[in-house]
């Protein structure tokens, strides 16, 4: 599994933890700011990006989440629920696409990088 994103349970929750100062998402992060300079993906931006992504292609993973952006991590809240399990480990699997795939990310912030609300 990568190592800039994982699940984890407490007793209420189950966390989605993204490290965005891990090598991969950082230097990924200064090309989408040399792209959009509105795109300095700290955590807040990231949760920006994300919020902006997830309501395009996978609305139902915003149901129930709350964020907690920091400026050298994201985080995904849910409540402790086998669905939500379910959503955070497809949330897990989304943004480990998106970094894995670079390009994509490129090309949104290129193509609708105007529409993201950034920090």
């Amino acid at each position: 599994m990568a190592d800039y994103v994982e699940v984890n349970k407490s007793n209420n929750w189950v966390h989605v933890w993204f490290y965005n100062e891990n090598s991969k998402p950082f230097s990924i992060g200064e090309k989408m700011c040399e792209i959009n300079e509105n795109a300095y993906m700290n955590g807040y931006n990231w949760d920006a990006f994300f919020n902006y992504y997830l309501s395009e292609h996978e609305p139902d993973i915003l149901e129930g989440l709350d964020s907690d952006p920091e400026a050298g991590s994201y985080s995904a809240l849910y409540e402790l629920s086998q669905e939500n399990e379910k959503k955070a480990l497809r949330f897990q699997e989304i943004i480990i696409s998106l970094i894995e795939n670079e390009e994509e990310l490129y090309r949104i912030v290129r193509e609708k990088g105007d529409e993201i609300e950034w920090d």
